[in-house]
């Protein structure tokens, strides 16, 4: 069942991609990592707190090693 809105404050996979300007596979893997955590739904429609969703958007980023960085060439 996907949301036509959701409960207010809460965001959507998809919501929060568009509000943090990036794919919702980043939303994605950035849960994956532990950068930003579900705090409801299910597991296949996760909901996100919109003030988590800005902490995640500014947080510092780990890199994996072997990856690329911004400025590689």
């Amino acid at each position: 069942m996907e949301y036509l809105l959701p409960p207010r404050g809460l965001l959507t996979t998809k919501l929060a991609a568009l509000n943090c300007g990036v794919q919702p596979a980043t939303i994605r893997d950035w849960v994956r990592r532990g950068i930003l955590t579900p705090c409801g739904g299910t597991p296949k429609r996760p909901l996100y707190r919109l003030a988590d969703v800005e902490a995640a958007r500014y947080a510092a980023k780990p890199t994996r090693h072997g990856q690329r960085g911004v400025n590689a060439a």
